[in-house]
């Protein structure tokens, strides 16, 4: 007696995941936003482009100014191609708000930021644009491990939805 077994369905393609380490310096937000550039285009995905590099530079200029080890950029699909995840490591562990507060998809309105002692704000919106323009977003603490690392994780999604449509929140 023969058996046949029926053809295995084809496996998808698994997704892809980029990763960059990123130094205590300066330069490190615009190199993240052109590794950023470039796998997106790689991945036929340049629609997602502008709104991306916006928010991946939100994320590591924080990273940068307010801690004082390196970074890390992590760039992954979402499974089934619904979309792209950022997420962004850095060495300080406290969660900065909207992030803090544990709802996703709620970060308040948009309100004017107070001005600077010099009469001209020059930060204070960005991760309130991250939580705005992603259709996910979240962070949380690491615990220290064994070789003191530690930190944060602040994470966004875009493209959420049917395969194909790649479009974003506004």
């Amino acid at each position: 007696m023969v058996t046949v077994s029926p053809p295995h369905p084809p496996t998808p393609a698994p997704a892809w995941t980029y990763a960059l380490h990123l130094p205590h310096d300066p330069r490190s937000p615009r190199i993240a936003r052109a590794t950023l550039c470039t796998v997106l285009s790689a991945h036929g995905l340049s629609v997602l482009n502008d709104v991306a590099e916006l928010l991946t530079s939100e994320l590591v200029t924080n990273a940068y100014r307010h801690s004082r080890g390196p970074a890390a950029l992590r760039l992954r699909e979402l499974d089934g191609g619904r979309g792209l995840r950022v997420t962004v490591w850095d060495t300080d562990a406290r969660i900065p708000p909207p992030f803090d507060r544990g709802e996703r998809g709620r970060c308040g309105a948009l309100r004017p930021v107070p001005p600077a002692p010099t009469g001209e704000a020059d930060g204070g919106r960005g991760l309130f644009l991250v939580c705005h323009y992603a259709h996910a977003w979240g962070g949380y603490p690491l615990g220290d491990d064994l070789f003191g690392r530690g930190g944060k994780l602040l994470w966004f999604e875009l493209g959420a939805g049917r395969p194909g449509e790649w479009a974003v929140a506004a």
